[in-house]
């Protein structure tokens, strides 16, 4: 059976990320962000470099998957929604109706899963990492659902 983890940045610092991924068994780890980066101090493990440079000292395979990453416009409609609601990214809790609709037929509907679901590790599993904390406030959920309603993978979403 495939299954696969997904995780984010928020509530985690380096070392607890890192454990978190050992206690799953991740030996892939598919970056879906569009912008490696992320501000503030906390968080600066989980910039690109810093954390590929990690991730291979604990012997995970990085690798950023762009196709899979919401375009600018896309994250500035989500944007505009949190603002209406008044919840900041890292307090979201879950995506905008016409964000999902529009992520799903601009990216998801276009992007070849099955050379994600062929490479998954035979050994251990693999895991779809962005930053919001929670998985329903972020579009790795879309991709996972995606993944499990397609390809049969199971899905279990990790959280600090």
């Amino acid at each position: 059976m495939l299954a696969m983890v997904t995780i984010g940045v928020y509530g985690f610092d380096g070392a607890s990320f890192l454990q978190r991924l050992r206690l799953a068994d991740v030996r892939l780890l598919l970056d879906v962000r569009q912008r490696r980066g992320v501000r503030g101090p906390e968080y600066a493990w989980a910039n690109s470099l810093r954390l590929q440079a990690a991730l291979a000292q604990a012997r995970i395979i990085y690798e950023h998957h762009p196709e899979l990453a919401p375009t600018t416009e896309l994250r500035r409609l989500q944007y505009a929604e949190d603002d209406r609601r008044g919840v900041g990214k890292r307090s979201r809790h879950e995506l905008a109706a016409e964000y999902t609709r529009r992520y799903t037929t601009e990216i998801l509907d276009r992007a070849d899963l099955t050379r994600i679901v062929s490479a998954l590790p035979v050994s251990g599993t693999a895991a779809l990492f962005c930053v919001e904390r929670d998985p329903e406030a972020c579009h790795r959920s879309l991709i996972a659902r995606r993944l499990a309603e397609r390809h049969g993978v199971t899905i279990e979403h990790l959280r600090p």
